[in-house]
């Protein structure tokens, strides 16, 4: 069993290595790239940034479990349950889909750091905002904080804000956009003379882009629709 350790409520320290390529030399372009892989082995890239102040705030609420949506390959399922074995909560992970054996990789790593895994037909997945649908969740498990799927809500951002520092005076910071919390942290500390481009990774730009709008008053950003390929984890070629 593969059971995770991270010290959760830590300001982590982020590398940053350059890139050196040939074309970057010729064209004078300095590329450097943000190593938040290198957070933790499991709670990597934006997911550790996510959790942090959630996970304070279930603990100032006295909450003892965590409950959260996700796909079958979910990287925010995995790392929930993760990061709630670290700091001694219960988790339940809504899956969408139905359930099939053997686990992937994915599942049974979050089963095996004890989330406790439900899944729900993909017609009753997309009833997972209503109050009627969180109101049964309730009934059958008792109180939990409630993590949105992707992990992206208002203490998120706070979190993903960390990403960038003091350091970072690149004139354009470009990130990958999934639910947009992530984008929307970097946009609220880079500075004005930056400019932050995201990358989106599913389709419903237009929503997308009014959600991120929704969460920082900066205009020093834009997506970038041309690099979809079919979602996450997919290619067209």
């Amino acid at each position: 069993m593969n059971y995770c350790k991270i010290k959760i409520f830590v300001r982590m320290e982020i590398k940053t290595q350059e890139i050196s390529l040939p074309l970057l030399k010729e064209k004078e372009i300095k590329l450097f790239i943000k190593r938040t892989d290198q957070t933790h082995q499991h709670i990597s890239g934006n997911k550790w940034y996510k959790l942090k102040y959630n996970l304070i705030e279930a603990k100032k609420q006295g909450l003892e479990t965590l409950l959260t949506f996700g796909g079958a390959y979910s990287n925010h399922i995995a790392a929930t349950a993760c990061a709630a074995q670290e700091k001694s909560f219960k988790s339940i992970g809504i899956i969408r889909g139905e359930e099939h054996f053997p686990l992937n990789p994915t599942l049974q790593f979050a089963k095996d750091n004890r989330m406790l895994l439900r899944y729900v037909s993909r017609s009753d997945y997309r009833e997972k905002t209503t109050p009627d649908f969180l109101e049964q969740l309730k009934v059958k498990f008792g109180d939990f904080y409630l993590i949105p799927e992707g992990g992206t809500n208002e203490l998120a951002i706070q979190g993903t804000a960390e990403i960038l520092d003091a350091n970072d005076t690149h004139d354009f910071v470009c990130c990958a956009v999934g639910t947009g919390g992530t984008i929307a942290g970097i946009i609220n500390t880079s500075t004005d003379k930056q400019t932050v481009i995201g990358f989106p990774a599913i389709k419903g730009f237009y929503e997308l882009k009014k959600d991120i709008e929704s969460w920082t008053k900066k205009k020093n950003w834009k997506l970038v629709n041309d690099y979809f390929f079919g979602g996450y984890a997919k290619v067209n070629k």
